[in-house]
């Protein structure tokens, strides 16, 4: 029977759910080093197997079905300019303008249209400063979501009771499929491989 040592031994120092790191590409290249200072909260994305329920001699026989992937979210702090947001407002503007049911960039690309690939990093407790985007082993695993656009920006409630705070929003993604980039998975081989060909 295992003791405290060796749970202590196999869990180590654990994962920390606040060692993370968000890059979130906006149409047409741009980068902002703010999205991922400015990200409060967000998760490593899920992903769940469709069952077949098939009927058999007063049983029933569970199949697996299609793969299905969650809304992906992610919760920001407001920055001074409302930069941030403002970004994610136009981003949203490109795909459906408000005034009219137009779409300036109505491309469903990630090299010249409205969507962009989301890294998501879960990073060592060790990690340092300028040391959280890739490179050496501060990186647990690293999630891209592919094919990946914003479909909602959340309100802001304001209240004058609303003291001590600083205004945080929501935007939520959809997105194709993640692949997992770094770490110990073999999803990034023959699955990503497949999907690639068919999309393209």
């Amino acid at each position: 029977m295992a003791g405290i040592n060796s749970f202590i031994q196999r869990i180590g120092e654990g994962v920390k759910p606040n060692m993370f790191y968000v890059q979130i590409p906006f149409p047409g290249g741009s980068e902002d080093d703010d999205v991922n200072l400015l990200c409060k909260s967000t998760a490593l994305p899920a992903s769940n197997l469709g069952v077949i329920e098939v009927p058999f001699r007063g049983r029933t026989v569970k199949i697996v079905g299609d793969r299905t992937f969650d809304t992906w979210s992610a919760t920001f702090f407001n920055d001074k300019e409302m930069k941030i947001r403002s970004k994610f407002e136009s981003w949203l503007a490109s795909m459906n303008s408000h005034e009219v049911n137009s779409a300036p960039l109505f491309k469903p690309s990630e090299a010249d249209g409205y969507m962009q690939p989301i890294i998501v990093k879960q990073l060592r407790k060790d990690a340092t400063p300028g040391d959280d985007t890739g490179k050496g082993n501060t990186v647990l695993r690293q999630y891209t979501l592919r094919h990946a656009f914003p479909t909602s920006v959340s309100q802001i409630d304001l209240a004058y009771d609303s003291n001590d705070q600083i205004e945080e929003f929501t935007v939520e993604f959809q997105y194709s499929y993640w692949t997992v980039d770094t770490g110990d998975s073999n999803l990034q081989g023959w699955f990503s491989d497949l999907i690639n060909s068919i999309i393209r």
